[in-house]
């Protein structure tokens, strides 16, 4: 299904749901203009200091760039189609509006490994014992997905299955609630947390985040994905930015308005219970 900037304000039908809740994502198309897309191109090729027309200058298998906050960047995040998708999976005022759309790992056709292809979900807040942490690595993840509301890969570019698409582990998100739920909220660090979740979900189909530049996939925070190397022609432009929380999922049991991600949580974490 297709959607467009001009959708109602519900945008999500009934199988789009089911889909999220079983597999952890829901894509959707024309989720902002080609022509936004085009123009956010443009700036990024500028930053990557590579020539479109001259590929000796791409000597890297992964370029990785800093925050955009330029217009396209900021009509790209906020087109009211994923506004309203927000509010479908998450909650109205659950979310905190962006600005702007984090870093860019921009890959390009390279024979080297870019080494960076391992399964992983992405930390949401630093470690208690220390708050003021940069290291990335150190950081946790808890059950109430403190600071995270998505994951959300913006196609830049058009992204075929040679072009280095995410690759998506479908179903895992409902493994993970399991393993978070005996740290309370404190959580567990990253790389903690994926080296429990890769081999506990190894089982599990895996899908390629392709589409169309203007396609968006909303996943859920907890939803296992990892990098590939380019095979294509064509440089690929996703961002990877999160929806932040403003505060963690209550997970109560037997609400009927639970948004759907809090939704996911419980059923993962009730499935799991039945497990053990």
């Amino acid at each position: 299904m297709q959607f467009s900037e001009h959708s109602s304000h519900r945008v999500l039908n009934h199988e789009q749901k089911e889909q999220f809740l079983r597999d952890g994502f829901v894509r959707i198309e024309e989720a902002f203009s080609t022509d936004t897309a085009a123009a956010a191109r443009e700036i990024l090729w500028r930053a990557t200091g590579c020539d479109p027309d001259d590929k000796t200058t791409w000597t890297r298998p992964v370029v990785r760039l800093g925050d955009f906050a330029q217009e396209p960047f900021r009509q790209a995040v906020n087109s009211p189609v994923l506004h309203a998708a927000f509010d479908e999976l998450v909650g109205p005022g659950r979310w905190i509006p962006r600005q702007s759309l984090g870093g860019f790992p921009v890959r390009f056709p390279h024979p080297n490994d870019p080494g960076d292809t391992g399964w992983h979900i992405d930390a949401s807040f630093p470690p208690p014992e220390d708050p003021s942490s940069q290291n990335y690595l150190k950081w946790h993840v808890n059950l109430r997905s403190r600071g995270r509301a998505l994951l959300m890969l913006f196609l830049f570019s058009d992204v075929s299955e040679n072009d280095a698409p995410t690759r998506i582990r479908v179903g895992s998100h409902l493994r993970v609630p399991a393993l978070l739920a005996p740290a309370g909220d404190k959580g567990l660090p990253l790389f903690e947390i994926c080296a429990a979740a890769t081999p506990a979900t190894s089982d599990l189909p895996d899908t390629l985040a392709t589409g169309a530049a203007g396609t968006v996939y909303l996943c859920h925070p907890f939803l296992l994905h990892a990098a590939q190397p380019h095979h294509g022609k064509t440089p690929r432009f996703l961002a990877q930015p999160p929806l932040v929380l403003r505060t963690p999922f209550e997970l109560r049991e037997n609400e009927p308005t639970a948004p759907l991600v809090e939704a996911a949580i419980l059923l993962g974490l009730n499935r799991g219970t039945s497990r053990s």
